[in-house]
């Protein structure tokens, strides 16, 4: 009786189970835990993932898989019972979690596609066909089949697939499923090497075919590219000279580079008495395998010294280290400074790599190519195998957390990792998060502290300005005070750099009609548009929804549109009318859009190009800018009063970071924060950067009203199209978990919150119902919420969904 092997194999579907499929006996000796295979799954065929052997013969009959698409593991086998516990604990399927861990592009699957078949041609040349039926037919000509989901609405409608199904009972059309490939694959280069062959005399040798021998018989082997820099015509003139066998091409993988300019090796610098005590004791706690760290540094204290240093006892004890940083343009600058330390032994991870780059980045970790990992939220999910530290730098910031598909908390998942490989995770931040700051001061984690600022620099010195006594006042000083306008006058006759903050991006945040009063607002969301003056375009920031000027009131119908409010846009134009001989630059997400527009600008402000830099949160927190001595906070009170139980710890991580930002070279800083409140406890702490005072204030509201972190949360998402279905299917929902809940010996140790409308009603088009469930006990809640998924009470409802948000950010 011959022996078959069972496998476990996930698929990428939103399915709560993994299958068991059969190994062909061709594929046994190849395969291994964390490779891709290709399997058949109902009538089509996809992207599964090899979780190991299945223990026991199932009581099925299984299909085989059909193929291997890896030669080596995508994961390591000690990574499956990481990716396990998220599916366990974000309520997600364990496919889709793999799925999101690896990088895009790798999928393949079968797709419908629509062939036009010869009784087709003959119904588009006869002009049997309809007009709309003519105008789908047209499209294959250029090509030889069209996906379904490609084909041209524009002209048709939403009547195309529908108009298709039809064409194809005439048989007109026919559709089949093919093989969709990876969207990205390992890159090849062709490599030139020398051959001792002598030359046949009957190959004509000209001049530049000369010249290639002699490049490749100096170098020995020269890549394509290298030699085409050489020799421009070189890829005509080496297939010959390789005929002849006077050469050898060879195609070799090699990685595409995303780590830009060279940088020079640097010296270690002396340690602080603070920073060497900060190793020490992490040093000494080695051996105890997983320990979780506080670093609370004020800015500038050099915790990127002590990242580096960690890191650097790490890799010569032979392990590895993942270095999580949130935001891309502080991924350069922190890449930069360990690539002077170490040199190319870094691989770097995040969202702005082109797919290709980032494969080859993940293939380098695999291969074990690479001792460090720098990276975003993702990289949390880096191949390693023998972890030795996870460093989380700005461990509060929000950036941390994805808030479509799988909402992981990237933080979160470090101190699980670290706890799974027995190594120390440290979350480093000058503002600590009122979650991570409770569980040092309740024991959970240790707390190491860096009090002061490197080369013994004073913190900025920071001025409130009250724009209650500005109200009155016409122009630009209502928005730019004297007070402000004078410090940057200042600044800039010293030749300093001055950081003008406002985390709202745009001209004008308010368009409204002047003749009614009616708000310009989105099309498809419960939100005004953003006027952009660049673009000349309004914008909805929640949708993309584009409304081109002149624009018209909704209402009345006339083009009496005024843009009210401002933006970080309208702020850089004040500036420019205010100090007209001052180099100006903008950072915000509509400036840096375009891959590396935001290093260019980094750089422009690190050679001092630029005088006044005005910038949104993406240059408040972690960069290292000598020369800017003046920070001038334009609004402090934004994000204050948000419907958030987070908004005031926002606030002030927010104002403590980007004062921050002053001072940090041999002039002292000064920082001029305007605003409404500034009797307000949080604008009093951001003013004496005193995150303890904060704590103090924040934690006994939090403590009282059970939010987190004296409580666990999910937040259940209802949205769909359909108004009332959506409200229906929340009251179900809260219904079926109010049932549950007393059913249950619990009852009194979990809260149901809601149903309850979104605070913003709609976005793209779906209205947005929310409830909160909230307990002491993260796993009591997680049970509920699954019995509520699997609950026969929950019937599915056509374009109606529930996303599952276990420990949300955000309640918005």
């Amino acid at each position: 009786m011959i022996h078959k092997k069972y496998i476990d194999v996930a698929v990428p579907l939103p399915l709560d189970q993994t299958f068991v499929y059969e190994m062909p006996a061709r594929l046994e000796e190849l395969w291994t835990p964390g490779m891709r295979v290709l399997v058949p799954f109902g009538r089509k065929r996809l992207t599964g993932y090899l979780l190991g052997d299945h223990p026991d013969k199932p009581g099925f009959k299984t299909r085989e898989i059909l193929e291997l698409l890896d030669d080596h593991p995508l994961f390591p086998e000690n990574q499956i019972p990481f990716f396990e516990w998220i599916a366990q604990y974000y309520i997600h399927p364990l496919g889709e979690v793999i799925k999101t861990a690896l990088p895009g592009g790798l999928d393949r699957r079968d797709v419908s596609c629509a062939f036009m078949t010869e009784k087709g041609e003959r119904a588009l040349g006869s002009g049997e066909a309809g007009p709309d039926e003519a105008r789908v037919m047209e499209q294959f000509k250029a090509r030889e089949g069209i996906r379904l989901t490609r084909l041209s609405r524009s002209e048709i409608g939403p009547s195309v697939l529908s108009l298709v199904r039809k064409m194809e009972k005439k048989g007109w059309i026919e559709i089949s499923a093919i093989l969709k490939k990876e969207n990205v694959r390992a890159k090849q280069e062709k490599y030139i090497l020398c051959s001792n062959t002598e030359p046949d005399p009957s190959v004509r040798m000209s001049k530049k075919r000369r010249e290639i021998l002699n490049i490749v018989a100096e170098s020995g082997e020269i890549s394509l590219t290298g030699l085409r820099a050489k020799i421009p015509t070189a890829p005509k003139l080496i297939r010959p000279l390789e005929q002849a066998g006077l050469i050898k091409i060879e195609l070799r993988r090699v990685f595409r580079d995303p780590l830009g300019d060279p940088v020079e090796p640097d010296v270690p610098p002396e340690l602080t008495r603070e920073q060497a005590l900060v190793l020490e004791k992490v040093e000494a706690d080695r051996d105890k395998g997983f320990i979780p760290y506080v670093l609370a540094g004020v800015t500038g204290s050099g915790k990127t010294e002590v990242y580096m240093r960690l890191a650097a006892r790490a890799v010569e004890q032979g392990k590895t280290a993942i270095v999580l940083v949130p935001e891309i343009a502080l991924i350069s600058q922190t890449e930069r400074r360990f690539r002077a330390r170490f040199g190319e032994r870094i691989a770097v991870i995040h969202s702005m790599l082109s797919p290709g780059e980032r494969l080859d980045q993940w293939r380098k970790i695999c291969l074990g190519s690479v001792s460090i990992v720098i990276g975003a939220r993702s990289a949390i999910f880096s191949p390693f195998e023998n972890i030795g530290i996870i460093i989380v730098d700005e461990e509060h910031d929000s950036s941390y957390k994805q808030e479509t598909g799988l909402r992981y908390n990237a933080r979160d998942l470090a101190l699980v990792r670290g706890k799974m490989n027995g190594c120390p995770v440290v979350l480093g931040s000058a503002t600590p998060s009122v979650q991570s700051f409770q569980n040092a001061e309740a024991g959970r984690f240790v707390r190491l502290n860096l009090e002061s600022r490197v080369n013994s620099n004073p913190l900025p010195e920071i001025k409130l300005v009250d724009l209650k006594k500005y109200k009155d006042f016409r122009g630009s000083e209502r928005i730019i005070t004297p007070e402000l306008a004078k410090e940057i006058r200042a600044c800039l006759e010293k030749g300093n750099q001055a950081l003008i903050f406002l985390n709202r991006r745009g001209f004008a945040t308010f368009p409204a009609c002047n003749d009614c009063g009616t708000p310009l607002s989105c099309r498809f969301c419960d939100v005004t548009l953003t006027f952009h003056k660049g673009a000349s375009h309004y914008k909805c920031h929640l949708c993309g929804f584009i409304q081109k000027i002149p624009a018209v009131c909704p209402e009345c119908g006339k083009p009496e549109i005024r843009d009210f409010g401002f933006g970080t846009e309208k702020i850089e134009d004040m500036l420019k009318a205010m100090f007209p001989d001052a180099r100006l630059a903008r950072m915000d997400q509509d400036s840096t859009a375009r891959k590396g527009s935001a290093l260019k600008l980094l750089k422009k402000i690190r050679n001092r190009t630029v005088d006044i830099i005005v910038g949104t949160q993406m240059l408040a927190k972690g960069h290292d800018f000598p020369s800017i001595t003046l920070v001038g906070v334009v609004c402090a009170d934004l994000s204050l009063n948000l419907p958030d139980f987070r908004a005031g710890e926002r606030t002030f991580q927010l104002l403590a970071q980007v004062a921050g930002r002053a001072g940090r070279g041999r002039e002292p800083g000064k920082v001029i924060m305007q605003t409404y409140t500034p009797d307000h406890f949080i604008i009093e702490a951001s003013k004496r950067q005193d995150f303890v005072e904060f704590f103090n204030n924040e934690a006994p509201f939090r403590k009282a009203l059970e939010y987190p972190p004296f409580s666990r949360m999910i937040q259940l998402k209802i949205s769909g199209k359909d108004p009332k279905k959506v409200q229906a299917h929340a009251r179900t929902v809260a219904g079926v978990l109010n049932r549950l809940l007393q059913s249950g010996s619990k009852e009194n140790e979990i809260r149901i919150m809601g149903p309850i409308e979104a605070a913003i009603p709609r976005i793209s088009d779906r209205y947005r119902w929310q409830i909160l469930v909230k307990g002491g006990s993260a796993t009591r809640i997680n049970h509920l919420v699954r019995q509520m998924k699997e609950d026969p009470g929950i019937k599915p409802v056509k374009d109606v969904r529930i996303n599952v948000d276990v420990d949300p950010y955000s309640l918005m």
